[in-house]
């Protein structure tokens, strides 16, 4: 475990509109923490992925609603959390499925969306779903390799 620096807490609408804000807010947290561009690029992807899909699924069937961020700057990583209050679902499900898109599909036959939480497992270091009340996505990124050698399951959830 990181022992925390620094917190960042934003509450957001949850509308695409602001989707932007989550991005450069980290962005800003892991440049100041010494991120390689790459890896800035990584985080952003990954959190713009989370919150789209709290806009997308949780809030989808509601008119308003709120994503939650909160970033953990530690000595040794980024813990970002995405959490919504919004439509949860069935996690263990969602990641039974994760892969990306089969190269030799016909274009007709791939579904819209789907490469969210796949995107996020393959950019992030460590990945914590929790469903148990609206929906919790918890992102980890080590400033160094040594801390993604220490893991032996990246994706884990807690319904």
């Amino acid at each position: 475990m990181t022992e925390t620096k620094d917190v960042i807490r934003l509450t957001l609408p949850a509308k695409p509109e602001f989707v932007s804000v989550a991005r450069l807010a980290s962005s800003g947290a892991a440049s100041r923490m010494g991120y390689s561009f790459d890896a800035i690029e990584d985080i952003k992807v990954a959190v713009s992925e989370a919150c789209t899909n709290a806009v997308s699924h949780g809030y989808k069937q509601m008119e308003t609603g709120q994503i939650k961020i909160v970033m953990e700057c530690g000595e040794n990583a980024l813990t970002i959390t995405v959490i919504h209050n919004g439509e949860s679902f069935d996690a263990s499900q969602a990641l039974q499925k994760l892969k990306p898109i089969d190269p030799y599909a016909d274009l007709d036959e791939v579904n819209e969306g789907g490469l969210g939480l796949f995107l996020i497992n393959a950019l992030m270091d460590q990945v914590t779903i929790s469903t148990e009340c609206g929906v919790a996505v918890r992102m980890i990124k080590f400033l160094s390799r040594d801390g993604v050698e220490r893991i032996a399951n990246k994706v884990s959830t807690t319904e």
